[in-house]
């Protein structure tokens, strides 16, 4: 199940917010999520529920944005505003072809591209539970039309732009 909210929230409640979207998530697997409900963390930080290692979840936010994501399968969910992006974040996350797609855009693309591969390398991570201390750069994504390609096997991805291009939230999910 996923749940997006567009909501401008004051930076402090955001968090607190992504988890209120959760408890929703989880409720069709019959469970009462709370800040008491038991929550472990796996070698780098992952958290599962403590109880239900048959279910999977997580939570984003930013700007204006909140979203989680549960189900059977490992998932990763990530969403951002879309800004103005970092150049040297390119240099160091993205791969040699995700440059040149970025390079070769129409500038007035070039931010939201960011972000569309961005977010799903970001979900991608989170699914798998490392964090961007993964080697971000061996992670690739391209577009053909409205499908992602990607050189990551046994995983799907959606993604969704909204608000006319002003927030984009990418999901990964175990096949």
């Amino acid at each position: 199940m996923l749940i997006i909210s567009l909501k401008k929230l004051p930076k402090e409640a955001q968090h607190g917010y992504a988890h209120r979207l959760l408890r929703e998530c989880l409720k069709p697997y019959g469970i009462d999520y709370t800040e008491k409900t038991p929550v472990e963390y796996g070698e780098l930080g992952k958290p599962s529920l403590k109880e239900r290692h048959d279910i999977h979840y997580n939570v984003s936010h930013a700007e204006g944005i909140a979203v989680a994501v549960s189900g059977k399968k490992e998932c990763g969910v990530d969403a951002e505003r879309v800004r103005a992006y970092r150049p040297n974040v390119i240099k160091r996350a993205f791969s040699e072809g995700e440059k040149t797609l970025i390079e070769t855009a129409p500038e007035e693309e070039r931010d939201l591209l960011f972000f569309r591969l961005w977010t799903l390398k970001e979900s991608y991570v989170k699914a798998i539970g490392i964090g961007v201390s993964y080697p971000m750069n061996t992670v690739e994504f391209s577009f053909e039309g409205d499908e992602i390609v990607t050189n990551i096997e046994g995983y799907s991805f959606k993604q969704y732009i909204l608000s006319g291009g002003a927030f984009v939230v990418s999901v990964c999910e175990k096949l």
